[in-house]
């Protein structure tokens, strides 16, 4: 069984760092998913693909993998600076303000 362990990138709907901090490992797909002739929804029998565990550091993951025989692939994450503003959006409204605040 193949896996890979990761940590997950922000959403890129959000500007927030949540579920950013655990280690995943997922499950490589065992087989291809096939498309139901019916309804056209995509199906599969591999029940793995629909696990996702969660680790808090990279060590128990691997620990976890090497421990019921699962081959993992580790993908390192890319560094990034924070962004963050002096003040911030609170800056906004605070009340030493110069200038009223409009939109």
């Amino acid at each position: 069984m193949r896996a890979r362990i990761y940590k997950p990138a922000k959403s890129a709907m959000s500007s927030g760092q949540a579920k950013t901090k655990q280690w995943v490992l997922e499950y490589a797909p065992a087989e291809a998913r096939s498309i139901d002739p019916l309804m056209g929804w995509t199906s599969s029998g591999d029940m793995d693909s629909q696990v996702r565990l969660r680790f808090d550091s990279l060590e128990a993951a691997q620990d976890y993998a090497k421990d019921h025989g699962i081959e993992a692939v580790v993908t390192k994450p890319k560094v990034r600076k924070p962004n963050v503003r002096p003040g911030g959006y609170g800056d906004n409204f605070a009340t030493s303000r110069r200038g009223a605040w409009t939109h």
